[in-house]
């Protein structure tokens, strides 16, 4: 057991001696009301079904569901009823129970967005094909259990309603969750037809929807597709849904969570300005959770990039200093998490110049979770670093083939055009660096990459009229401030190409 003690609301429940206490004060519980609290609390939130409890509570004996019906009813008797006259403990119909932590969860805690897949419909009147059907919601359901940033019901919980005639508000409150992805699969001709939207759990909106078609003959890399494709365009989707909750809560009421996904809006942004704006919204989630471990990495991050542009060494530096102890306090709160492993690895490169740790973080998190575009960029940006460009071509496709949509993918792009470039193919290079632009504009790397490109193709006028573009966005500009200030400066071709083009080489 990870925690010997477990607090919820005005609870503390001691795991070793299966004993509750409120307020300091110990409260009568059997043994088996102890055992069921123990098992609702492992699931934090989500659902239990019955069964589960059953075997928690008499394991190896063959019980009636009537005596987990007697063990609820002297829990919920233990527990009194929450401030707000609800019960502690909710009946999901036909599914099980789970703990209600709403009225006791901290208002400075990070809550993540949860998220129910459900048995997707076989329309075929085939029942051969539910395998197929059942198959993409069980992968789904795996890969989204890895973003530690949005909580995904367990398959048994989800699956209670597999040919049932729901209401979708009904589904999302009695799981717990905020957001419901459904679909359906049809058979006909040859081919199969998967489609899947995503629903707002509350207000029963329509958020996204998609449609996939494949041969027969191609149905399991099919599958693998859809799950790849649709993990990839739902995460961004339900937090652009939470983005535009945070945009418009009163700021007073901004919680830890929810200063994380503002700062995460403007990262995506990425104009002048929201570097800082960023740093400090990120500074306020840390302060009301300091173990908040997503946003001390997204922090680190975010000092780092901002070291970077300062184009000085990191000794000394306060920010570049403050993003690698953000990003070791990052691992301490969660080394388990894919996200917290590559950013910090990308630290550990970038500012300490430990090549290897920070490899192994970043492929630890690949191995993780492969569907989180930022983290296939990281990997892509570590393999560019070893002079590995087919390693880092292989995950720049990744990233653009996880969500073409996504505002991650301009880094992806950037990345192609980097390893093209330092690959020796400046055609190709510039062609992505284009690409790039169209994506971000304003970003001063991206028309860096175009005018050393133009340069090494020996078109010099296209070069020095890109450079005027840099140099507008940014006048201060010298090839000495244009790479890389860390130890392992990998932007040669684009400083001899921003050379070429006639941008000075120092400020002196």
């Amino acid at each position: 057991m990870a925690h010997q003690t477990e607090t919820f609301g005005p609870f503390t429940f001691d795991h070793a001696t299966a004993s509750l206490s409120r307020d300091g004060v110990k409260l009568p519980l059997g043994g088996r009301s102890a055992a069921l609290l123990a098992a609702l609390l492992k699931a934090s939130a989500k659902v239990v079904s019955k069964q589960t409890l059953m075997q928690s509570v008499w394991p190896d004996l063959a019980i009636e569901e009537g005596n987990l019906a007697v063990q609820i009813t002297n829990l919920r008797k233990a527990l009194g009823l929450r401030p707000d006259g609800q019960e502690w403990i909710v009946n999901v119909a036909r599914v099980g129970y789970r703990l209600n932590f709403e009225a006791a969860t901290s208002p400075t805690a990070a809550v993540r967005p949860s998220f129910a897949i459900l048995p997707f419909a076989n329309m075929t009147n085939d029942p051969a094909q539910d395998y197929f059907a059942d198959g993409i919601v069980e992968d789904m359901i795996t890969a989204f259990s890895r973003f530690k940033n949005i909580a995904v019901v367990a398959r048994q919980s989800s699956f209670a309603y597999k040919n049932r005639a729901i209401d979708i508000r009904d589904v999302a409150r009695e799981l717990g969750v905020n957001y419901v992805l459904e679909g359906s699969v049809r058979r006909a001709n040859g081919h199969v037809r998967v489609t899947a939207q995503l629903i707002d759990g509350s207000s029963g909106a329509h958020l996204w929807a998609g449609a996939y078609d494949a041969p027969v003959a191609e149905i399991f890399d099919m599958q693998d597709q859809i799950t790849q494709t649709v993990v990839g365009i739902v995460e961004p989707q339900i937090l652009s849904a939470e983005f535009e909750r945070v945009r418009r809560k009163r700021p007073e009421n901004l919680d830890a969570y929810d200063f994380y996904l503002k700062a995460l809006h403007l990262i995506a942004i990425g104009k002048k300005g929201t570097l800082d704006a960023g740093i400090e919204l990120l500074d306020q989630s840390i302060a009301l959770d300091p173990t908040f471990a997503q946003a001390l990495a997204q922090a680190a991050r975010l000092y780092q990039t901002r070291w970077s542009r300062s184009r000085t060494a990191p000794d000394g530096n306060p920010d570049a200093q403050r993003a690698v102890a953000l990003a070791a306090r990052a691992l301490t709160a969660d080394g388990n998490d894919a996200l917290v492993l590559a950013l910090a690895g990308m630290v550990q490169i970038i500012i300490k110049g430990e090549v290897s740790q920070g490899f192994a973080l970043v492929k630890q998190a690949m191995e993780l979770n492969p569907n989180n575009v930022l983290i296939v960029n990281c990997a892509s940006y570590t393999y560019w670093f070893r002079n590995d460009f087919d390693n880092a071509i292989a995950c720049n496709q990744r990233a653009l083939g996880i969500n073409p949509a996504s505002p991650d993918r301009f880094w992806a792009l950037l990345g192609m055009a980097r390893v093209h470039l330092a690959a020796g193919r400046p055609e190709e290079a510039l062609l992505w660096a284009l690409r790039s632009v169209e994506v971000k504009n304003h970003h001063v790397q991206a028309h860096c990459l175009v005018t050393a490109c133009y340069a090494h193709l020996g078109q010099l006028d296209e070069a020095r009229a890109e450079l005027a573009v840099v140099l507008k966005l940014d006048p201060t500009l010298t090839v000495e401030t244009a790479v890389d200030p860390g130890p392992l400066a990998g932007d040669v071709p684009v400083a001899k190409g921003l050379a070429l083009a006639g941008l000075r080489l120092t400020a002196d």
